[in-house]
């Protein structure tokens, strides 16, 4: 029988798929794009908004984009490293003084494909090593991990009934983790809980991972948008001062407004940081050959300017104050909501149920996701009073 007769007689290769779920927060943007209430009020989608419910772009990213246009010669090929030049300029924001010798970095397709990219070098490494997760997380951290064919071990990072972090439960992870094994740790501005470990939780959780020969891999998503940009990378760098090896999934889509045009880098320190990079290029060559350009070029071209820098400085500080002011503009409504303050960056999960989440959607037109997580920043300032109230009203 022909190959061609075979594939007739037992079907497509493709007649074996069967239908997945639909993501649900692209379903909750069709359900609130379709309701027509005035007052409704949009938490899930996790975006900066400014106090009038918009995502601007920013003065500095408009200001680079203007010098491109004008001043570019040239779409040609990057090579699978991308723009080298801004990985060496984001450099310092994130680690502040390092031996660059012991780094290398290549840009990537938004932080989504820093943590992906950084997955397949661990299978490379070592196919199937284990990875040790903080629940709740980003959903996309654990299907993300196991398509790259890593095992994921959960451990408890926050208690949403009782809006606490549970410290001990981390300590007790690391102690029973094996020598070798990988930790992914939220840098700071946690998603979706807001609850991030403070400086002396920082300082307990580096040398602990070090003493017990983990490999700590650091998501830096929203550096920042917490406490500041120094403040918001005290973890990782403290967790660099301690280990001698660290992987670091950075994304510039949130603290530089630029969402759309997948902005990311990963970084690895290591003494074989020649061999990694060796590595780090081929899987990039082999998954997209090259990153897009644009975005990086943007943030290459802020962060070359001192007045452009200087600019966008001010305005992720103001991004970061607007949303520390809704916080603690919900938290004074409603005693209930007062752990808000208590947590940092875009996102908090709050401790409702389901038929609670339903409720609030149907009958007060207020959107989150359906585990309870919220966009801290999808509120207004005169959007605040109605959601403390439809929250109170449900629990």
């Amino acid at each position: 029988m022909s190959a061609l007769a075979a594939q007739i007689e037992t079907g497509s290769v493709l007649d074996g798929l069967t239908a997945q779920p639909a993501d649900p927060l692209l379903a909750l943007i069709g359900l609130f794009r379709d309701d027509p209430r005035p007052g409704k009020i949009d938490m899930g989608v996790g975006v900066y908004r400014d106090a009038g419910g918009k995502t601007p772009v920013m003065a500095a990213v408009k200001a680079a984009e203007a010098f491109l246009l004008k001043d570019q010669q040239t779409k040609s090929y990057l090579g699978p490293e991308g723009d080298a030049r801004f990985a060496e300029l984001l450099t310092p924001i994130a680690f502040g003084e390092i031996d660059r010798a012991q780094l290398c970095g290549v840009q990537t397709p938004g932080g989504t494909g820093a943590l992906r990219l950084g997955a397949e070098l661990l299978a490379r490494g070592r196919a199937g090593a284990r990875v040790l997760v903080g629940t709740p997380t980003w959903p996309n951290h654990v299907p993300l991990m196991e398509a790259a064919g890593l095992q994921i071990v959960p451990f408890k990072h926050f208690d949403v009934a009782t809006q606490t972090l549970r410290f001990e439960e981390t300590l007790a992870a690391i102690k029973a983790a094996t020598p070798g094994d990988v930790i992914l740790l939220h840098g700071c501005c946690h998603n979706p809980t807001g609850a991030d470990y403070t400086v002396d939780q920082w300082n307990i959780l580096a040398p602990l991972i070090a003493e017990r020969g983990l490999l700590p891999f650091v998501d830096l998503a929203y550096q920042g948008l917490g406490n500041g940009l120094d403040a918001d990378a005290f973890g990782l760098r403290a967790v660099v001062a301690h280990n001698p090896q660290v992987l670091v999934a950075y994304s510039c889509d949130k603290n530089f407004g630029l969402y759309r045009e997948r902005v990311g880098a990963l970084f690895v320190v290591s003494d074989t940081a020649a061999v990694i990079q060796s590595n780090l290029l081929a899987l990039a060559r082999a998954n997209w050959s090259m990153p897009p350009d644009h975005g990086a070029a943007i943030v290459r071209t802020i962060l070359d300017s001192p007045e452009l820098t200087a600019s966008w400085r001010a305005e992720l500080d103001a991004m970061r104050l607007r949303i520390l002011s809704v916080r603690e503009g919900a938290a004074g409504r409603d005693p209930a909501l007062a752990t808000l303050t208590q947590q940092t960056g875009m996102f908090s999960m709050l401790p409702l149920s389901p038929d609670q989440i339903r409720t609030l959607r149907e009958v007060h037109a207020v959107y989150m996701a359906g585990s309870g997580r919220i966009n801290v920043a999808g509120l207004t300032p005169d959007a605040i009073p109605a959601f403390a109230a439809a929250v109170a009203a449900v629990r």
